[in-house]
C-alpha cells in the first residue's frame, strides 16, 4: 500500500483525485464505529482485490492504482 501512495504523491494532478476518491470510500460517521478511524469498508475493499486481482489478500499494484485515478478523474471530467 505505501508503494501505491508514493506512486500516487509522485503525481501531484492526482492529488484531488485520490482525495475525492477516498473521501467517496469511507463509511459516512465513521468516528461512531471501530476503530475509529477513516478507513473505506473492509468488504468494499476486499470486493475490488477479489475482481482486480482475483484474492483478496494481495496489496495493489501502484500502477493499477494510479490507472484507477486517471480513469476516475477522465470519467468526472467526461461523465
Amino acid at each position: 500500500m505505501i508503494r501505491a501512495a508514493v506512486a500516487v504523491a509522485a503525481r501531484p494532478t492526482l492529488w484531488r483525485t485520490a482525495a475525492r476518491q477516498y473521501r467517496r470510500t469511507v463509511p459516512a460517521r465513521w468516528w461512531a464505529q471501530r476503530p475509529y478511524l477513516p478507513l473505506p469498508d473492509r468488504h468494499y475493499v476486499e470486493f475490488r482485490l477479489l475482481t482486480q486481482y482475483g484474492r483478496i489478500d494481495r496489496a495493489p499494484e501502484p500502477s493499477d492504482v494510479v490507472n484507477y485515478l486517471l480513469w476516475c478523474a477522465q470519467w468526472e471530467r467526461y461523465g
